[in-house]
């Protein structure tokens, strides 16, 4: 077996036992009251992640879950 050939193989393994990604969301803080993207300084609060339940997690902390949702976008295709 060439060394091109191994190498090939090799590298076909490791994309086998590789976890896929798992998509990129973007995560949104939203006011259930208004159904507005909270805002920070004029700027809408936007988390941009691949793992949106610690994003999510982490956007209701301390927050009212009767005043606040949060919102998962999942931006582009399917990775």
């Amino acid at each position: 077996m060439s060394l091109a050939a191994t190498h090939r193989k090799l590298a076909d393994q490791v994309t086998a036992l590789a976890k896929p990604l798992r998509q990129a969301c973007a995560v949104r803080l939203v006011d259930r009251r208004t159904g507005l993207t909270h805002r920070v300084n004029g700027s809408p609060l936007v988390l941009f992640t691949r793992d949106p339940a610690e994003a999510v997690a982490e956007l209701l902390s301390g927050r009212d879950a009767k005043v606040w949702e949060a919102r998962i976008e999942p931006i582009g295709g399917a990775a």
